[in-house]
């Protein structure tokens, strides 16, 4: 179940995504960043009285249509602001979320009173916050013509762009996977290492992931795009290997190790990523290719996870954990064959 509600979240994100993804490059970011925060502030309060698994599937649906809608128009809006730093703020943003959140809202139904809507009433409150801030800022982009064409659901990839993007595809799916399989049954997984039964065990494991993101996007921003994708494949495999000894040996502090490793890991290669295909786009096309490049990163996201929790319905969480990191050790693997050869292959013409 916990995986089934997880999913309705991921899918419904990728329908927005492939309907909304380049609808602030004809409207203008902010109205569609607004709608998407409103839509949210509606699936928060849905989550308050969410007293069967219907209602809840119901208020992430929501919840994933409004992140969705928001996501690409957010992304655009700051590239906009700053091509060069765009990428990096990018990068930071879903790694800082995603850690705040999970560690915050696990001490919230800890040790708050009211666990099953405290979380969402804070989250409503940051919401209003964030839309009266976004009303105060300059619109970015000039509307454009076609916004109910722009509604038919299609992946808009750049041509300059889209041999960047095959090329990155392997570690990002990892890396996406990777935050999946963390996000869905991450904190099973803690629980079943560290022997601990409370709400933050889950919390602290999501924060060891995305503060080594943090830590090496700020640490490595400085490299070369290339050098900073390979390093953030090779790290992600080295903790994956890591964390997996610590599931085998039940070793917490070998897996809260490995994790911060992986995770350093992520935020590298994501920001590989990103500073790989972004700057190949035109500002009119960068909704669309931010959109484009989630559809991506959200299947991997959810699929893979979908797919573990079925397995390890059936095998056992630590056989699926095994199988599952193998899996991703491979895909970072791919990226550095690949990346390799394309250097190899550009350095090649430039010496004919």
């Amino acid at each position: 179940m916990v995986t089934l509600v997880f999913a309705s979240y991921a899918f419904s994100l990728l329908a927005a995504l492939l309907t909304t993804g380049a609808l602030s490059d004809h409207i203008g970011r902010r109205p569609v960043i607004i709608g998407g925060i409103a839509l949210e502030v509606v699936a928060m309060l849905v989550f308050t009285d969410a007293h069967s698994v219907g209602v809840l599937i119901l208020a992430r649906v929501l919840q994933g249509f409004a992140t969705g809608a928001a996501t690409s128009a957010l992304g655009a809006a700051i590239l906009d602001a700053s091509p060069t730093r765009g990428s990096l703020v990018n990068t930071l943003s879903p790694l800082f979320g995603m850690g705040v959140g999970a560690l915050g809202s696990s001490m919230l139904v800890e040790y708050a009173p009211a666990p099953m809507r405290l979380v969402y009433l804070v989250l409503v409150a940051l919401f209003v916050l964030q839309a009266a801030w976004v009303l105060v800022l300059p619109e970015t982009v000039s509307r454009l013509p076609g916004t109910l064409a722009s509604l038919v659901p299609r992946v808009r990839v750049p041509l300059a762009a889209r041999g960047a993007l095959l090329r990155i595809a392997p570690v990002n799916v990892a890396v996406w996977a990777l935050g999946g399989f963390y996000l869905s049954l991450g904190p099973s997984l803690a629980r079943a290492v560290t022997g601990a039964d409370d709400a933050t065990t889950g919390g602290w494991v999501v924060f060891a992931l995305t503060t080594g993101g943090l830590a090496a996007v700020m640490l490595l921003r400085s490299m070369s795009t290339l050098r900073l994708l390979l390093t953030g494949a090779i790290v992600l495999a080295a903790g994956l290997l890591i964390t997996l000894t610590g599931v085998h040996t039940g070793n917490a502090g070998i897996f809260f190790v490995g994790t911060i490793i992986a995770g350093m890991g992520f935020g590298a290669a994501f920001q590989g990523a990103l500073r790989s295909v972004l700057p190949l786009a035109e500002a009119h096309e960068r909704a669309g290719l931010m959109a484009a490049l989630y559809v991506l990163s959200y299947l991997a996201f959810s699929v893979p996870a979908i797919l573990a929790g079925t397995m390890a319905h059936v095998v056992g969480l630590r056989l699926t954990t095994d199988v599952y990191g193998t899996a991703l050790v491979v895909l970072a693997a791919m990226t550095v064959v690949a990346s390799g050869l394309n250097k190899g292959a550009r350095m090649a013409r430039e010496g004919s």
